[in-house]
Protein backbone atom coordinates (compact mmCIF):
# COMPACT_ATOMS: atom_id res chain seq x y z
CA UNK A 1 0.00 0.00 0.00
CA UNK A 2 1.32 3.02 -0.54
CA UNK A 3 2.83 4.92 2.14
CA UNK A 4 0.16 8.27 1.84
CA UNK A 5 -3.02 6.21 2.03
CA UNK A 6 -2.32 5.09 5.43
CA UNK A 7 -3.73 7.72 8.13
CA UNK A 8 -1.06 7.21 11.15
CA UNK A 9 1.74 9.16 10.66
CA UNK A 10 4.06 7.51 12.65
CA UNK A 11 3.14 3.80 10.66
CA UNK A 12 3.32 5.86 6.97
CA UNK A 13 6.90 7.36 8.00
CA UNK A 14 7.35 3.65 9.39
CA UNK A 15 7.06 2.03 6.34
CA UNK A 16 8.68 4.81 4.17
CA UNK A 17 11.99 4.75 5.84
CA UNK A 18 11.51 1.06 5.99
CA UNK A 19 11.48 1.17 2.66
CA UNK A 20 14.88 2.74 2.31
CA UNK A 21 16.80 0.25 4.60
CA UNK A 22 14.69 -2.46 2.27
CA UNK A 23 16.12 -1.02 -0.99
CA UNK A 24 20.02 -0.87 0.40
CA UNK A 25 19.97 -4.71 1.25
CA UNK A 26 18.33 -5.03 -1.44
CA UNK A 27 20.91 -3.34 -4.21
CA UNK A 28 23.86 -4.54 -2.18
CA UNK A 29 22.51 -8.40 -2.01
CA UNK A 30 21.58 -8.24 -5.18
CA UNK A 31 24.88 -7.35 -7.17
CA UNK A 32 26.95 -9.86 -4.55
CA UNK A 33 24.54 -13.01 -5.53
CA UNK A 34 25.70 -12.55 -8.91
CA UNK A 35 30.19 -12.01 -7.83
CA UNK A 36 30.65 -15.54 -9.62
CA UNK A 37 29.02 -14.20 -12.67
CA UNK A 38 30.51 -11.05 -12.96
CA UNK A 39 34.10 -12.72 -11.97
CA UNK A 40 33.46 -15.19 -15.11
CA UNK A 41 32.39 -12.39 -17.17
CA UNK A 42 35.25 -10.46 -16.38
CA UNK A 43 38.27 -13.30 -16.15
CA UNK A 44 39.00 -11.45 -12.28
CA UNK A 45 41.26 -13.94 -9.97
CA UNK A 46 39.87 -14.94 -6.97
CA UNK A 47 42.53 -11.41 -5.30
CA UNK A 48 40.93 -9.14 -8.34
CA UNK A 49 37.37 -10.18 -6.71
CA UNK A 50 38.93 -9.01 -3.37
CA UNK A 51 39.89 -5.85 -4.84
CA UNK A 52 36.77 -5.47 -5.98
CA UNK A 53 34.81 -5.66 -2.75
CA UNK A 54 37.54 -3.64 -1.40
CA UNK A 55 37.09 -0.12 -4.05
CA UNK A 56 33.43 -0.27 -2.52
CA UNK A 57 34.77 0.59 0.92
CA UNK A 58 37.10 2.93 -1.02
CA UNK A 59 34.08 4.41 -1.84
CA UNK A 60 32.47 4.72 1.42
CA UNK A 61 35.39 6.10 2.85
CA UNK A 62 35.56 8.91 0.23
CA UNK A 63 31.64 9.59 0.36
CA UNK A 64 32.28 11.44 3.88
CA UNK A 65 32.94 14.83 2.72
CA UNK A 66 30.84 14.61 -0.09
CA UNK A 67 28.04 13.52 2.58
CA UNK A 68 28.27 16.42 5.06
CA UNK A 69 27.73 18.53 1.87
CA UNK A 70 24.79 17.09 0.28
CA UNK A 71 23.23 16.64 3.45
CA UNK A 72 23.53 20.47 4.18
CA UNK A 73 22.48 21.23 0.83
CA UNK A 74 19.92 18.64 0.39
CA UNK A 75 18.79 17.72 3.12
CA UNK A 76 17.86 13.17 4.51
CA UNK A 77 14.88 12.81 2.24
CA UNK A 78 16.19 14.74 -1.01
CA UNK A 79 19.06 12.55 -0.49
CA UNK A 80 18.14 9.19 0.56
CA UNK A 81 15.58 9.35 -2.73
CA UNK A 82 18.67 10.44 -4.95
CA UNK A 83 21.05 8.37 -4.08
CA UNK A 84 18.41 5.22 -3.59
CA UNK A 85 17.86 5.98 -7.42
CA UNK A 86 21.75 6.05 -8.66
CA UNK A 87 21.81 2.58 -6.78
CA UNK A 88 19.29 1.23 -8.69
CA UNK A 89 20.85 2.80 -11.91
CA UNK A 90 24.10 1.40 -11.06
CA UNK A 91 22.98 -1.71 -11.56
CA UNK A 92 23.01 -1.49 -15.08
CA UNK A 93 26.46 0.01 -15.03
CA UNK A 94 28.04 -2.44 -13.34
CA UNK A 95 26.49 -5.59 -15.89
CA UNK A 96 28.17 -3.70 -18.80
CA UNK A 97 31.15 -3.22 -17.28
CA UNK A 98 33.53 -3.97 -20.13
CA UNK A 99 36.89 -4.39 -18.51
CA UNK A 100 38.25 -4.69 -14.87
CA UNK A 101 39.19 -1.22 -14.22
CA UNK A 102 35.65 0.24 -15.30
CA UNK A 103 34.03 -2.52 -12.94
CA UNK A 104 36.46 -0.93 -9.78
CA UNK A 105 35.50 2.82 -11.14
CA UNK A 106 31.87 1.64 -10.47
CA UNK A 107 32.41 -0.36 -7.47
CA UNK A 108 34.03 2.95 -6.27
CA UNK A 109 30.80 4.64 -6.95
CA UNK A 110 28.48 2.20 -5.36
CA UNK A 111 30.62 2.47 -1.74
CA UNK A 112 30.31 6.13 -2.71
CA UNK A 113 26.57 6.40 -3.17
CA UNK A 114 26.01 3.74 -0.06
CA UNK A 115 27.37 5.72 2.03
CA UNK A 116 25.22 8.50 1.38
CA UNK A 117 22.07 6.28 1.77
CA UNK A 118 23.31 4.92 4.47
CA UNK A 119 23.32 8.33 6.08
CA UNK A 120 20.50 10.14 5.15
CA UNK A 121 18.29 7.02 6.01
CA UNK A 122 19.39 6.50 9.61
CA UNK A 123 18.81 10.17 10.07
CA UNK A 124 15.19 10.07 8.71
CA UNK A 125 14.82 7.23 11.04
CA UNK A 126 16.23 9.14 14.02
CA UNK A 127 13.83 11.72 13.07
CA UNK A 128 11.65 9.47 13.39
CA UNK A 129 11.77 8.29 16.98
CA UNK A 130 12.48 12.04 18.11
CA UNK A 131 8.67 12.91 16.53
CA UNK A 132 6.91 10.47 17.82
CA UNK A 133 8.72 9.62 21.09
CA UNK A 134 8.86 5.78 20.08
CA UNK A 135 11.53 3.57 19.21
CA UNK A 136 12.07 1.77 15.72
CA UNK A 137 15.21 1.89 14.54
CA UNK A 138 16.01 -1.67 15.06
CA UNK A 139 13.40 -2.41 13.50
CA UNK A 140 14.16 -0.60 10.44
CA UNK A 141 17.72 -2.27 10.33
CA UNK A 142 15.90 -5.46 10.24
CA UNK A 143 14.27 -4.94 7.25
CA UNK A 144 17.90 -3.96 5.89
CA UNK A 145 18.74 -7.80 6.41
CA UNK A 146 15.22 -8.73 4.81
CA UNK A 147 16.03 -6.77 1.55
CA UNK A 148 19.28 -8.79 1.61
CA UNK A 149 16.90 -11.99 1.81
CA UNK A 150 14.64 -11.03 -0.80
CA UNK A 151 17.30 -9.86 -2.93
CA UNK A 152 19.27 -13.63 -2.62
CA UNK A 153 15.76 -15.20 -3.45
CA UNK A 154 14.92 -13.46 -6.43
CA UNK A 155 18.37 -14.18 -7.63
CA UNK A 156 18.05 -17.58 -7.50
CA UNK A 157 14.53 -17.04 -8.99
CA UNK A 158 16.15 -15.66 -12.02
CA UNK A 159 19.04 -17.48 -12.06
CA UNK A 160 17.11 -20.62 -12.52
CA UNK A 161 15.21 -19.18 -15.58
CA UNK A 162 18.40 -17.50 -17.62
CA UNK A 163 22.14 -16.64 -16.16
CA UNK A 164 22.30 -13.51 -17.97
CA UNK A 165 23.17 -10.87 -15.61
CA UNK A 166 21.64 -7.94 -17.30
CA UNK A 167 18.10 -9.59 -17.03
CA UNK A 168 18.34 -9.75 -13.06
CA UNK A 169 19.37 -6.62 -12.24
CA UNK A 170 16.95 -4.81 -14.74
CA UNK A 171 14.34 -7.06 -12.40
CA UNK A 172 15.84 -6.25 -9.28
CA UNK A 173 15.81 -2.70 -10.93
CA UNK A 174 11.96 -2.87 -11.24
CA UNK A 175 11.32 -3.76 -7.54
CA UNK A 176 13.93 -0.83 -6.35
CA UNK A 177 12.10 1.86 -8.28
CA UNK A 178 8.99 0.71 -7.10
CA UNK A 179 9.75 0.81 -3.31
CA UNK A 180 10.71 4.10 -3.87
CA UNK A 181 7.63 5.51 -5.39
CA UNK A 182 5.63 4.16 -2.95
CA UNK A 183 8.00 5.37 -0.36
CA UNK A 184 8.60 9.20 -1.35
CA UNK A 185 5.54 10.27 -0.25
CA UNK A 186 5.64 9.07 3.31
CA UNK A 187 9.57 10.44 3.88
CA UNK A 188 9.47 13.17 6.72
CA UNK A 189 10.06 16.75 5.69
CA UNK A 190 13.28 18.65 5.59
CA UNK A 191 13.72 21.72 7.29
CA UNK A 192 14.82 25.33 5.54
CA UNK A 193 17.95 24.76 3.22
CA UNK A 194 21.35 25.72 5.40
CA UNK A 195 22.79 29.51 4.60
CA UNK A 196 26.01 29.73 3.20
CA UNK A 197 27.32 30.99 7.11
CA UNK A 198 25.30 28.11 8.40
CA UNK A 199 27.31 25.77 6.03
CA UNK A 200 30.43 27.54 6.58
CA UNK A 201 30.00 27.08 10.57
CA UNK A 202 28.83 23.36 9.77
CA UNK A 203 32.83 23.19 7.93
CA UNK A 204 34.60 24.32 11.24
CA UNK A 205 32.80 21.67 13.21
CA UNK A 206 33.83 19.46 11.06
CA UNK A 207 37.76 19.99 11.46
CA UNK A 208 37.12 18.88 15.47
CA UNK A 209 34.74 15.97 16.27
CA UNK A 210 34.28 15.91 19.80
CA UNK A 211 35.75 12.99 21.79
CA UNK A 212 32.08 11.24 21.82
CA UNK A 213 31.71 11.26 18.32
CA UNK A 214 35.00 9.71 17.86
CA UNK A 215 33.86 6.69 20.92
CA UNK A 216 31.21 6.23 18.25
CA UNK A 217 32.90 6.29 15.42
CA UNK A 218 35.21 3.71 17.20
CA UNK A 219 31.95 2.29 18.09
CA UNK A 220 30.03 2.15 14.46
CA UNK A 221 33.53 0.50 12.86
CA UNK A 222 34.35 -2.25 15.05
CA UNK A 223 30.39 -3.47 15.24
CA UNK A 224 30.04 -3.09 11.35
CA UNK A 225 33.50 -5.13 10.89
CA UNK A 226 31.74 -7.57 13.51
CA UNK A 227 28.42 -8.06 11.40
CA UNK A 228 30.41 -8.31 8.21
CA UNK A 229 32.62 -10.38 8.33
CA UNK A 230 30.14 -12.78 10.32
CA UNK A 231 28.39 -12.93 6.85
CA UNK A 232 31.40 -13.08 4.95
CA UNK A 233 33.33 -15.88 6.41
CA UNK A 234 30.89 -17.79 8.94
CA UNK A 235 30.68 -20.55 6.22
CA UNK A 236 34.29 -21.11 5.21
CA UNK A 237 35.13 -21.21 9.01
CA UNK A 238 32.51 -24.32 8.83
CA UNK A 239 33.77 -25.98 6.01
CA UNK A 240 37.12 -25.91 6.13
CA UNK A 241 38.20 -25.34 10.29
CA UNK A 242 35.23 -27.41 11.61
CA UNK A 243 35.39 -29.96 9.04
CA UNK A 244 31.32 -29.23 8.27
CA UNK A 245 29.66 -31.03 5.40
CA UNK A 246 28.81 -28.98 1.91
CA UNK A 247 25.12 -28.99 2.96
CA UNK A 248 25.89 -27.49 6.44
CA UNK A 249 28.79 -24.75 5.92
CA UNK A 250 25.65 -22.52 4.73
CA UNK A 251 24.04 -22.56 7.72
CA UNK A 252 26.75 -20.54 9.30
CA UNK A 253 25.00 -17.62 7.36
CA UNK A 254 21.57 -18.25 8.15
CA UNK A 255 22.48 -18.56 11.90
CA UNK A 256 23.87 -15.33 12.50
CA UNK A 257 21.14 -13.84 9.38
CA UNK A 258 18.24 -15.33 11.25
CA UNK A 259 19.15 -14.46 14.70
CA UNK A 260 20.21 -11.12 13.90
CA UNK A 261 16.76 -10.22 11.96
CA UNK A 262 14.66 -11.85 14.83
CA UNK A 263 16.38 -9.58 17.32
CA UNK A 264 16.22 -6.65 15.70
CA UNK A 265 12.27 -7.70 15.53
CA UNK A 266 12.27 -7.36 18.95
CA UNK A 267 15.40 -5.10 20.32
CA UNK A 268 12.93 -1.97 19.91
CA UNK A 269 11.34 -3.03 23.08
CA UNK A 270 14.60 -4.46 24.89
CA UNK A 271 15.75 -0.68 23.85
CA UNK A 272 12.90 0.82 26.00
CA UNK A 273 13.02 -2.00 28.69
CA UNK A 274 16.62 -1.52 29.84
CA UNK A 275 18.40 1.42 28.02
CA UNK A 276 20.76 1.79 24.38
CA UNK A 277 23.77 1.81 26.77
CA UNK A 278 23.45 -1.57 28.23
CA UNK A 279 22.07 -3.32 25.11
CA UNK A 280 25.17 -2.32 23.26
CA UNK A 281 27.75 -3.09 26.44
CA UNK A 282 26.22 -6.32 26.88
CA UNK A 283 25.17 -7.53 23.84
CA UNK A 284 28.68 -6.72 22.04
CA UNK A 285 30.49 -8.82 24.96
CA UNK A 286 28.22 -11.88 24.51
CA UNK A 287 29.05 -11.67 20.76
CA UNK A 288 32.88 -11.65 21.27
CA UNK A 289 32.97 -14.07 24.45
CA UNK A 290 30.55 -16.08 22.68
CA UNK A 291 32.79 -16.81 19.48
CA UNK A 292 35.91 -16.51 21.21
CA UNK A 293 34.61 -19.79 22.79
CA UNK A 294 33.64 -21.03 20.32
CA UNK A 295 36.59 -20.67 18.47
CA UNK A 296 38.29 -22.49 21.09
CA UNK A 297 36.14 -25.31 22.04
CA UNK A 298 36.02 -26.17 18.05
CA UNK A 299 33.68 -28.23 16.32
CA UNK A 300 30.55 -27.74 14.11
CA UNK A 301 28.27 -27.10 16.95
CA UNK A 302 30.12 -24.70 19.57
CA UNK A 303 30.28 -23.08 16.12
CA UNK A 304 26.84 -21.98 15.52
CA UNK A 305 25.91 -21.44 19.08
CA UNK A 306 28.69 -18.93 18.83
CA UNK A 307 27.24 -17.27 15.35
CA UNK A 308 24.05 -17.45 17.19
CA UNK A 309 25.67 -15.34 19.87
CA UNK A 310 27.23 -13.20 17.69
CA UNK A 311 24.10 -12.51 15.78
CA UNK A 312 22.15 -12.00 19.20
CA UNK A 313 24.86 -9.20 20.34
CA UNK A 314 25.82 -7.58 18.04
CA UNK A 315 22.31 -7.22 16.44
CA UNK A 316 21.08 -3.82 18.18
CA UNK A 317 24.60 -2.14 18.06
CA UNK A 318 24.33 -0.28 14.92
CA UNK A 319 20.83 0.76 15.57
CA UNK A 320 21.48 2.46 19.29
CA UNK A 321 24.73 4.30 17.93
CA UNK A 322 23.02 5.65 14.50
CA UNK A 323 20.41 7.07 17.47
CA UNK A 324 23.14 8.48 19.57
CA UNK A 325 24.94 10.26 16.65
CA UNK A 326 21.89 11.59 15.28
CA UNK A 327 21.04 12.99 18.51
CA UNK A 328 24.53 15.33 18.10
CA UNK A 329 23.46 16.54 15.00
CA UNK A 330 23.47 15.75 11.15
CA UNK A 331 27.77 16.42 11.56
CA UNK A 332 27.90 14.28 13.82
CA UNK A 333 25.71 11.15 12.11
CA UNK A 334 27.26 11.89 8.80
CA UNK A 335 30.83 10.84 10.05
CA UNK A 336 29.70 7.56 12.14
CA UNK A 337 27.69 6.87 9.31
CA UNK A 338 30.56 6.42 7.35
CA UNK A 339 33.05 5.14 9.46
CA UNK A 340 29.74 2.33 9.72
CA UNK A 341 29.82 2.09 6.35
CA UNK A 342 33.84 1.77 6.01
CA UNK A 343 33.74 -1.11 8.15
CA UNK A 344 30.82 -3.19 6.78
CA UNK A 345 32.47 -2.80 3.29
CA UNK A 346 35.71 -2.93 3.83
CA UNK A 347 35.81 -5.08 7.09
CA UNK A 348 35.71 -8.01 5.45
CA UNK A 349 38.30 -8.10 3.03
CA UNK A 350 40.77 -6.86 5.90
CA UNK A 351 39.96 -10.14 7.98
CA UNK A 352 40.15 -12.07 4.53
CA UNK A 353 44.25 -11.03 4.56
CA UNK A 354 44.53 -11.63 8.27
CA UNK A 355 43.13 -14.70 7.59
CA UNK A 356 45.48 -15.43 4.44
CA UNK A 357 48.32 -14.90 6.14
CA UNK A 358 47.53 -16.13 10.13
CA UNK A 359 44.96 -18.98 9.33
CA UNK A 360 41.33 -18.52 9.37
CA UNK A 361 40.90 -19.25 13.56
CA UNK A 362 43.01 -16.20 13.60
CA UNK A 363 40.78 -13.90 11.55
CA UNK A 364 37.23 -14.85 13.21
CA UNK A 365 39.17 -14.48 16.47
CA UNK A 366 39.99 -10.78 15.10
CA UNK A 367 35.68 -10.67 14.50
CA UNK A 368 35.48 -11.67 18.43
CA UNK A 369 37.95 -9.12 19.55
CA UNK A 370 36.06 -6.57 17.32
CA UNK A 371 32.81 -6.97 19.28
CA UNK A 372 34.60 -6.74 22.74
CA UNK A 373 36.53 -3.45 21.59
CA UNK A 374 32.24 -2.40 21.02
CA UNK A 375 31.75 -3.16 24.31
CA UNK A 376 34.41 -1.03 25.14
CA UNK A 377 33.11 1.93 23.61
CA UNK A 378 30.22 1.99 24.55
CA UNK A 379 31.20 2.43 28.54
CA UNK A 380 33.00 5.48 27.22
CA UNK A 381 29.18 7.04 26.35
CA UNK A 382 26.75 7.79 28.61
CA UNK A 383 23.14 7.39 26.59
CA UNK A 384 20.72 9.07 27.33
CA UNK A 385 16.55 7.92 26.60
CA UNK A 386 14.78 9.79 23.88
CA UNK A 387 13.28 13.10 24.96
CA UNK A 388 9.77 13.03 24.26
CA UNK A 389 8.40 14.21 20.92
CA UNK A 390 9.28 17.30 18.79
CA UNK A 391 8.56 19.01 15.69
CA UNK A 392 12.33 18.75 14.53
CA UNK A 393 13.29 18.41 11.28
CA UNK A 394 14.67 15.29 10.22
CA UNK A 395 18.18 16.63 9.49
CA UNK A 396 18.03 18.20 13.47
CA UNK A 397 17.14 14.85 15.86
CA UNK A 398 15.48 16.32 18.75
CA UNK A 399 16.87 14.00 21.28
CA UNK A 400 20.64 13.74 22.76
CA UNK A 401 21.38 10.40 22.20
CA UNK A 402 24.19 9.92 24.47
CA UNK A 403 27.09 11.63 26.31
CA UNK A 404 30.42 11.25 27.09
CA UNK A 405 31.24 9.44 30.31
CA UNK A 406 33.22 11.16 32.77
Amino acid sequence: MPAFRIPDPFLRALLAIAALFFTLGFQYATWASRLPALKAQLGLSAAEVGVLLMATGVGAAASFPLVTLLMTRLGARRLALWSALCLTLLLFALAAAPNYPTALVVMCGDGLLVGCLNVAMNAQGAALESRHGRNAMSKLHATFSAGSLAAAVLASGVTALTTTVVVHFAAAAAVLLLLLGCARPGLLTDGQPATSRERQRTARRWALPSRLTLWMCCAMAFGTVTEGAMNDWSALYLRDVAQASAELAPMGIAVVSGVMVLSRLFADGWRSRWGDGRIVRVGSALAGVGLALALLSGGVLPALIGFACVGLGIAAVTPCVYVAAAGQGPQALTLVAAMGTTGLLAGPPCIGFLANAAGLVWGMAAVAACALVVSLCGTRIRWTPPAAPTGVNADQPAHDGARLAP
